[in-house]
């Protein structure tokens, strides 16, 4: 791994703290799973959020993350800066630690220190360091523990007339935990303008912020009272572009491997020379918010996180369109995206495919879109009374068509008109306001619903409850006394059956029903010990305190048991094959199937996944009966439970036994094992460093999997004529077959293109005593060209010696020139010149080059100026 590349920093991070004792936390996803109000995942701590806040305990008190994160939408929205400044993306990687009540200030900047100058090796004079200023705690640990300058130390107070308000004083809300922070600048020279933070020149890029220390040891109420935390916590963040920016010796993100190597891939598909031109890196910085998007689930669409999506899709687009490339182009940088972050995220490399697809189906789409936004805006200009398009217009097509509006404003000016910027502007105004109004995604992290109490859950022994009462009902957040047909509301009742997503299993849906009203839940979930019903009204009007009756839809529940049951089977299964290691790290429970993310090295091998599968099934065949007991959480451990990822624990547990699996858990089981019928491994793979994923399926599910999997075991025995257990032998002989044919074809193609070297000595020009060569080895695989431009080269003595080879609409090239000439004549150069006449490019060391193009019409001309070309060395 090369050193300070991308990859290697992130996995130099993530090993210094654990070897601090910090747990290697996967990437959570881009979709939070914790705050329905927060659009994307924008800070490595929102997947800790429950943890800081109490409502959530792990079975670690340290952890360290690199977490992907997206800033394209609400509150923290950098997306028109993309491109056009050396640091803000739609897309990045947060670095993080964290301490839940363990360490605090001076282990954290401790640590800090540590891993910048001793792991990294940064200069320690290039550091500068801010503290709020009231935190005289963290300037001593600084200034007597580190040793750090006391006049490189910045100490930033509140804004006037505004406690607590500073850029050092940091707050999880208006409410809830906050503390002050500690922050590490980078010092890029003085060459570049700018002052250190805390003064008026600030602003400027020569003091570049890269790690936020955060101290929670505060709780904020709502009457602003601040009372010190029980248990003071760590958060901390660090850009990981930022950083390698540092370390790569550059100032802009964009000058890092990993972008270099995207904006290369762009730069090559236009033709574009200019490596700095900003479309290539905002095509480069919104593949990457766009793969990650759709690989955590997000789908183009015309509302909500799918609508971000789209339009960062079309700026792209855009983008690639100032750049001249025509039709779909942005799905083919996916491929060299998962080059770069594959190995990192595994799960990318996985979804490749997929995401191809959406991309092209989503370019194609935009594609038709500007057909119609060009015909509207035709339209619009002709009727034109004056030369000023009206904001109107533009903001029909960028809120209609989804129009960049910058494409508007080109096409406009070049027909000599003007555009009515204000006129715009205040359309988009109403448009932001009427969103704010309607607020379906917010970012305050501690907005919940303001109910108390307790919901009776009566789901572990029925599906159905006919006496439940309506104690409350919530319309976007608000409380109110009855909603009407048609509405989407959040329904709390005294008592019933429908379980409320947690530890890993989704909430049950359904309806809620009385002589005159039908409430279609959609999801049911909880807040504190509140079951919450969501869903909409379809029939009738409800009102707080009537009575319904709750039917849980007992076939998916009965689905998602299974499922469920299997995944605690299945864990004491992996312990028993794989180790006692295995520890999980994540868990999904559908209808459809489980998902299981545990820590685990190295894969699955096939023959452990059958051990695994023949284990869960001999427990279900046993048929044993499923208990569960509530006791205090000592007495669980002394039983030997394991705590689940996700579950939230108090004083007293649910010990679920199933089979030989002992476990807390407080989701729906099965009442015997046998319930669960069969159980069937479907997919295994990486999701992170030392993270595995296993998906499997049960009951009738896993037997429709398995009989999918025949029918085409059937349909592959058809295609190569044998029966099915023939079939894999007669494939290996088909394969290793082919093998042989394709070995003893390149052979054969080498032997040609030796015999046609050979026949073309004869045409070599004598230029200045060197002999040059240039033709075209017509049927040669390109694999030999190298091999007969070298033998060749030979032969002739003192020589340059181009030789090419056309397959389909692509041109291979080789360029070769003798040791004594390449002084003179450089390979790579005299390539260059030929793949520029093709539409294509090369290059390698002085006396050996390699290279193609895409346009082999153009070959001939190109090799018949090759003796010109060298004339003019010589």
């Amino acid at each position: 791994m090369q050193r300070n590349s991308t990859a290697e920093v992130r996995q130099q991070f993530l090993d210094f703290f654990a070897s601090k004792g910090h747990e290697i936390v996967p990437s959570s996803s881009l979709i939070p799973g914790n705050d329905k109000t927060l659009l994307f995942t924008n800070a490595g701590m929102v997947q800790f959020k429950d943890v800081f806040t109490g409502d959530e305990t792990r079975p670690y008190t340290r952890a360290t993350t690199s977490q992907r994160c997206v800033r394209a939408g609400g509150k923290h929205n950098d997306l028109e800066n993309v491109g056009y400044t050396a640091r803000h993306h739609t897309f990045f990687e947060m670095l993080g630690n964290f301490s839940f009540g363990d360490y605090f200030k001076k282990d954290a900047i401790h640590n800090a220190w540590e891993f910048l100058t001793e792991v990294l090796e940064l200069p320690k004079e290039k550091l500068w360091v801010t503290v709020y200023e009231e935190d005289e705690e963290a300037a001593n640990i600084w200034i007597d523990d580190i040793g750090f300058p006391a006049d490189r130390i910045s100490r930033i107070g509140d804004k006037p007339g505004k406690r607590y308000e500073s850029d050092n004083f940091w707050a999880m809300g208006d409410t809830g935990p906050c503390g002050p922070c500690s922050e590490i600048f980078y010092d890029h020279g003085e060459e570049i303008w700018g002052g250190p933070p805390g003064t008026p020149e600030e602003d400027g890029d020569r003091f570049i912020e890269i790690w936020n220390l955060v101290f929670m040891q505060y709780e904020r109420f709502p009457d602003g009272t601040m009372k010190p935390l029980p248990k003071p916590s760590i958060d901390t963040g660090m850009g990981l572009e930022r950083l390698c920016a540092i370390l790569q010796n550059g100032h802009s993100n964009y000058d890092i491997d990993l972008f270099q190597y995207l904006i290369k891939h762009i730069a090559e598909m236009s033709g574009t020379e200019d490596l700095d031109n900003a479309s290539l890196k905002v095509i480069a910085d919104h593949i990457r918010s766009c793969s990650f998007l759709i690989l955590d689930g997000v789908v183009p669409s015309n509302e909500g996180r799918g609508y971000v999506l789209r339009r960062i899709i079309r700026r792209a687009a855009r983008h690639g369109h100032k750049l001249g490339l025509e039709g779909a182009f942005f799905n083919k940088l996916v491929p060299p995206l998962v080059d770069q972050m594959g190995a990192a995220y595994p799960d990318l490399a996985e979804a490749q495919a997929s995401i191809e697809s959406t991309l092209l189906k989503e370019e194609v789409r935009f594609g038709e879109t500007l057909d119609k936004g060009m015909k509207l805006l035709d339209e619009a200009i002709a009727d034109l009374s004056d030369d000023v398009l009206p904001g109107a217009v533009m903001f029909k097509l960028y809120d209609t068509f989804g129009f960049p509006v910058d494409l508007t404003a080109d096409i406009v000016r070049e027909r000599g008109l003007q555009i009515d910027e204000a006129g715009f502007d205040v359309a988009m105004n109403e448009q932001r306001e009427k969103a704010r109004a309607a607020g379906k995604f917010g970012t305050d992290y501690t907005a919940k619903l303001e109910v108390e109490g307790e919901t009776d859950f009566t789901g572990y022994d029925a599906v159905y409850s006919d006496q439940s009462e309506v104690v409350g009902i919530f319309v976007e957040g608000e409380a109110v006394d009855k909603i009407a047909a048609g509405q989407s509301a959040q329904v709390v009742l005294d008592t019933t059956p429908f379980y409320a997503e947690s530890g890993g299993q989704i909430g049950d849906s359904g309806y809620l029903t009385s002589a005159s009203a039908n409430f279609e839940v959609a999801d049911t979930q909880k807040q504190g010990d509140v079951f919450i019903h969501q869903g909409e009204l379809s029939e009738g009007t409800l009102s707080v305190g009537d009575k319904l009756a709750a039917h849980v839809d007992a076939s998916r529940r009965q689905a998602i048991v299974l499922n469920h049951s299997g995944t605690h089977l299945m864990h004491k299964a992996m312990r028993d094959v794989l180790g006692d290691h295995v520890e999980q790290k994540g868990s999904l429970v559908t209808e459809e199937r489980l998902r299981f993310d545990f820590s685990h090295s190295e894969p699955v091998t096939p023959e452990q996944i059958a051990e695994i599968e023949n284990i869960v099934n001999a427990e279900i065949r046993k048929n044993a009966a499923t208990e569960a007991e509530i006791t205090s959480m000592e007495r669980a451990l002394e039983k030997g439970a394991m705590a689940l990822f996700g579950e939230k624990y108090g004083d007293e547990v649910r010990v679920l036994t199933i089979g030989f699996s002992t476990e807390l858990c407080g989701g729906v089981h099965v009442e015997r094992t046998g319930d669960i019928g069969l159980f069937k491994i479907v997919s295994e793979g990486g999701v992170a460093a030392g993270v595995r994923r296993v998906e499997a399926m049960t009951g009738a599910g896993a037997l429709a999997w398995m009989d999918a999997r025949e029918a085409e075991l059937a349909t592959i025995a058809k295609s190569v004529k044998a029966s099915i257990p023939d079939a894999s032998g007669k494939v290996q002989q088909l394969v290793d077959k082919n093998r042989q044919l394709e070995k003893e074809l390149d052979q054969l193609k080498s032997k040609l293109a030796a015999q046609a070297g050979s026949d073309l000595v004869s045409q070599a020009v004598d230029v200045g005593g060197i002999k040059v060569l240039a033709a075209n080895l017509e049927g040669a695989d390109p694999k030999s060209l190298r091999d007969t431009a070298d033998q060749l080269k030979n032969k002739l003595g003192q020589a340059a010696v181009v030789v090419a080879t056309v397959n389909g609409d692509k041109v291979s090239l080789v360029a070769a020139v003798t040791k004594a000439e390449s002084a003179t004549i450089k390979a790579g150069e005299l390539l260059g010149h030929v793949a520029k006449q093709i539409d294509g490019k090369g290059g390698g060391r002085p006396d050996m080059a390699q290279g193609g193009g895409n346009n082999p019409a153009a070959l001939p001309a190109a090799l018949d100026s090759v003796v010109n070309w060298v004339k003019e060395r010589v």
